[in-house]
């Protein structure tokens, strides 16, 4: 007699209802179930808080039925019970204390995930790159970058001091993100935003003739001599007073060195001299030196300063400064 082997295909197996917007802790599945989500162990953390099934639901906006039901899956899945029962309410096994214990790291690391992820897409945190050639002592720019600080501690800002030609290059080439500096700077595919103006003066020694004024004018100038720096904004200066005294013969004698603003004034002190600043120049104090109004027949003399940052730029922690800055200096912006 001939036996017939029925053949019997392996079951495959049955398919997941796992429900992939949910996440899950695989680390807590211990007998094969599917492991539990995030607000089961978050359910079962605060019916450990208030003692009671029943007051955790009120707390949790649930039915009492579907805590005790989640709870009761996270136990098979253990294969231990993690609450004591009783008519006073629930209270944590051994087994259940630990477990809870990890639930609370596991919900903690979670919740800072998300907070960070929210601080970087509302651009609390990250990296804002500065370039300026503008003094840091005494500014606008000064104030308003601790503003930033204050208002968002978890960015980090990077300044970058250098010539405006090299600033420009930078941000060309997406190093820099944003760029104060005076005046205009026409860029390819940027944008740019009006910013704050400062008074011209002029810095000399106390035993100046002219430092016996109250305020100086631009033909006051005349006869002296004018120590700027090749480093920006000296050109800048230049120009000015070149628009200001057009007759060559009213001009004073300009000296240009290969020095800091800084330095220009202690060369002043070394040996005579004058020279010209902005006012965010005037925080660094310097013995022996004094800052006078520079004026011409309308008025104080200034300089404007600008912001200027790539259209392209993505960076939410750039978008953060420049509601930073539109809120301090309302104006139109200049582009784009």
């Amino acid at each position: 007699m001939v036996k017939t082997l029925l053949h019997i295909p392996p079951q495959a197996p049955p398919r997941s209802n796992l429900n992939t917007s949910n996440f899950k802790t695989p680390g807590l599945c211990l007998r094969g179930s599917k492991p539990p989500e995030l607000k089961h162990l978050r359910w079962a953390v605060t019916a450990a808080d208030c003692g009671s099934f029943r007051e955790a639901a009120e707390l949790l906006r649930l039915q009492q039925s579907t805590l005790s039901r989640s709870i009761r899956q996270i136990e098979h899945g253990l294969g231990f019970t993690i609450f004591e029962r009783s008519s006073g309410g629930a209270s944590p096994t051994p087994a259940g204390r630990r477990v809870l214990r990890l639930a609370r790291t596991i919900l903690e690391e979670f919740d800072a995930l998300i907070a960070t992820a929210k601080s970087v897409q509302n651009g609390e945190t990250g990296r804002l790159s500065v370039g300026f050639c503008t003094s840091l002592s005494a500014s606008n720019l000064q104030v308003s970058l601790v503003e930033f600080k204050r208002r968002f501690p978890r960015i980090e800002l990077a300044m970058v001091e250098r010539s405006r030609t090299r600033l420009a290059r930078a941000l060309r080439n997406g190093l820099l993100d944003i760029l104060i500096v005076t005046g205009s700077l026409p860029l390819f595919d940027s944008k740019a935003m009006s910013l704050w103006s400062e008074r011209l003066l002029v810095v000399l020694s106390r035993d100046h003739p002219l430092a016996a004024q109250e305020t100086v004018y631009w033909t006051d100038l005349r006869g002296e001599t004018v120590l700027l720096s090749h480093y920006d904004p000296g050109r800048e200066l230049e120009d000015l007073l070149v628009s200001k005294l057009v007759s060559a013969r009213d001009r004073p004698k300009i000296e240009h060195h290969e020095l800091s603003r800084d330095n220009i004034r202690s060369l002043i002190s070394m040996q005579g001299g004058v020279s010209l600043v902005l006012e965010s120049d005037t925080g660094a104090n310097f013995a022996g030196l004094i800052y006078r109004e520079l004026r011409d027949g309308t008025g104080a003399s200034r300089f404007d300063y600008s912001a200027h940052w790539r259209a392209d730029n993505e960076n939410p922690a750039l978008d953060a400064f420049l509601k930073l800055l539109s809120e301090r200096y309302p104006s139109p912006r200049l582009g784009g």
